[in-house]
């Protein structure tokens, strides 16, 4: 089992990448002692489309998979409720624009992350791993990057820490997180989120966490287990 402490960086790089995210303009990154962010986000009233409701429906399967949700992602909480997060929007590898609906049966794992983050950065690697050995066409791995301005930066990161497995997802107007925070779901970076193969929140988290560990793949694998 690898040691998850080394995907986290010193407090005093977390202290650098908090500054560089203000005079950025960026919000604030969120990050706890352990590795792990725990803080539960307001809950959000479901809205009236038929889309929530159903996901609303799937309150107990939120709570059966969170629970599986120990160890080095024990910080993921069921979705409380479940919600439709089909119109989520942001860029495919190819540029084009698409949703988190474009992704129906298929579980997804969305994360977004910034250069100027630093448990962002440091969770990339693990991310990656997952991604290699648990993608397939039932699971994916959706690494959205949220920098400001042209794709040089965030290229360069993932080319210089080897990232090969994740896709190249990308959202520069941050108008992902602000619909991910105006639902109450967002409170800095990194932030996740399990969606189901309709488009349903199932489970979220704030804060970094070991996602190439067992952990991590439990959890994947009991997800993907009562899957639609």
């Amino acid at each position: 089992m690898a040691d998850g402490n080394r995907f986290f960086p010193a407090p005093r790089l977390i202290l650098a990448a908090l500054v560089a995210g203000v005079l950025a303009g960026a919000v604030a990154v969120y990050v706890s002692e352990s590795g792990s962010g725990n803080i539960a986000p307001a809950p959000v009233a479901v809205g009236d489309s038929k889309d929530d409701a159903a996901c609303a429906a799937k309150a107990d399967r939120a709570k059966t998979v969170a629970a599986a949700a120990t160890g080095q992602v024990a910080a993921l909480l069921p979705a409380d409720p479940p919600q439709s997060l089909k119109g989520l929007a942001f860029n495919d590898p190819d540029g084009k624009p698409m949703t988190i609906a474009d992704h129906a049966g298929k579980t997804v794992l969305l994360n977004l992350w910034a250069t100027w983050c630093a448990p962002c950065r440091a969770e990339m690697p693990a991310l990656d791993a997952l991604q290699k050995e648990m993608g397939s066409d039932a699971f994916e791995v959706v690494a959205v990057n949220v920098d400001a301005g042209d794709d040089t930066k965030p290229k360069k990161f993932l080319e210089e820490t080897g990232v090969e497995a994740l896709g190249y997802y990308r959202d520069s107007t941050m108008t992902l997180f602000n619909d991910l925070k105006t639902r109450g779901l967002a409170l800095g970076l990194p932030v996740t989120m399990l969606i189901d193969g309709e488009g349903c929140l199932i489970a979220h988290m704030n804060g970094p966490a070991e996602w190439s560990g067992p952990d991590a793949k439990r959890l994947v694998e009991t997800a993907l287990g009562g899957a639609d």
